[in-house]
């Protein structure tokens, strides 16, 4: 089944930059009213990725908004049985959203890819792997996707081996276990990558407000407003 029509914000000012926001399983438009009724980043497109209704082992099959199919969260993050084909599907309507930001004029780099939960384990997925520069990647109470093939799907000259990849999580997630997010910037970080993992002390499976805060400090730092021509 096909997915709906992604949620696109438009910038305020001069469309200068672009910052794709994927959600976790069964959400929609994850961070869109914080980021817009404020009217932050005003020279920022935002695009919020809506993923097809698929069903999802996990939930005993029942179809809902879902980047790839969960079969469990029990196992360890190295041992899990992954929807590879799913995963790779979704890694390419990512990077599809990122060529058409391209040809529309965006520089790539300042273009920024994230995402929520299952949505931040893509967009890592789909950042490191990408064919072109970007501003900046980030994943919130997330984890490493297809740790066994990851790093041969990148590209040969791997563009993004020094962009700056922002990982929040809290330390009391019941759901993507906290040791998951370690894990995952540990082995970034291992391979050569520049990652940044922050800590939030009793937060379960959602963003708290000192998270997004930290995340628009992130933004602003990878693609600042540019001066008038």
């Amino acid at each position: 089944m096909s997915s709906k029509a992604a949620l696109v914000v438009p910038a305020l000012k001069r469309h200068t930059s672009t910052v794709i926001v994927a959600h976790g399983l069964g959400d929609r438009a994850f961070l869109a009213e914080q980021f817009r009724d404020e009217e932050k980043f005003p020279q920022t497109k935002f695009i919020f990725p809506n993923a097809p209704s698929i069903p999802i082992t996990l939930n005993a099959g029942m179809r809902m908004p879902g980047w790839y199919d969960i079969t469990d969260l029990s196992s360890d993050l190295g041992n899990r049985t992954e929807d590879e084909a799913g995963i790779v599907k979704s890694q390419k309507v990512f990077h599809s959203l990122i060529a058409e930001e391209i040809k529309a004029g965006i520089p790539s780099e300042r273009i920024v890819l994230g995402g929520f939960s299952q949505g931040g384990a893509m967009s890592l997925l789909a950042g490191v792997t990408c064919p072109t520069k970007l501003g900046g990647i980030f994943g919130l109470s997330c984890y490493l996707l297809l740790q066994g093939k990851i790093r041969e799907m990148v590209p040969k000259e791997n563009p993004n081996k020094e962009t700056k990849i922002f990982m929040g999580h809290g330390d009391s997630d019941p759901l993507v276990r906290y040791a998951w997010g370690q894990k995952t910037a540990e082995t970034l970080k291992e391979w050569g990558w520049n990652v940044e993992l922050k800590t939030y002390k009793g937060l379960q499976h959602s963003a708290s407000p000192q998270e997004i805060d930290d995340l628009e400090r992130y933004i602003a730092e990878r693609v600042p407003e540019l001066k008038d021509e």
